[in-house]
């Protein structure tokens, strides 16, 4: 159980785990890999920047390279492995940069409710670059975003907003078995207010993944 000396903040659920990459397409799942340690990167930014401006100068670096991948992808500078798992898997696709965009919305927001509006947009940039629609991803998008919190009673009220969401149809997730997964692992941690039910999360991701519900 989560208490306020001790809080017990997870860790975002990760579409890298192995019981959810196997449910990826094998030709999908270099770009997704790819695209998780992007969200990864940047939520890294977010947690070191210590002033805004000094972040958002860090993402607007990343908003660069997301054109040149979409634009100019050869013109990418060389020795940054991300860079080159993105060139690899995303050159010539548009999109990345609504992450950046979304890991902005988060840096900058200077309230409660902004913050969680930014979280849920930070999952549903995520979700639908991955192939669901962004509804499908306000849940997951809490539980980032609890995740960046330093404090539990900050963390709770991500959890709280995460359980006041209603869980997105199978249609948000338009036939995507992985994201339905993420999204209901979720919601299964909020329910539990951040506390970890590993044997009951287990048997989720088994049940969906072998029967999708």
């Amino acid at each position: 159980m989560m208490d306020d000396a001790a809080p017990e903040i997870p860790a975002y659920p990760d579409i890298r785990d192995p019981r959810i990459m196997v449910a990826v397409p094998r030709e999908r799942r270099a770009a997704i890999t790819a695209l998780w340690a992007f969200a990864e990167r940047l939520t890294k930014l977010l947690l070191d920047a210590r002033e805004p401006l000094i972040g958002q100068i860090k993402l607007a670096w990343w908003r660069d390279m997301t054109a040149m991948i979409a634009r100019d992808p050869a013109a990418l500078p060389k020795g940054e492995p991300l860079l080159a798992e993105l060139q690899a898997t995303w050159a010539g696709k548009d999109g990345l940069d609504t992450l950046v965009d979304a890991a902005e919305a988060m840096l900058l927001a200077d309230d409660v409710a902004a913050q969680h509006n930014a979280a849920a947009g930070f999952g549903g940039a995520i979700f639908a670059l991955a192939g669901g629609a962004e509804n499908g991803g306000a849940r997951w998008g809490m539980m980032w975003g609890a995740g960046l919190q330093q404090g539990a009673k900050e963390a709770r009220e991500y959890f709280a907003a995460a359980r006041d969401l209603p869980p997105p149809s199978r249609r948000s997730f338009n036939g995507n078995k992985p994201l339905l997964m993420l999204d209901r692992w979720a919601g299964i941690i909020a329910r539990h207010d951040g506390g970890r039910r590993w044997r009951r999360e287990g048997l989720l991701l088994l049940r969906l993944g072998l029967i999708g519900r």
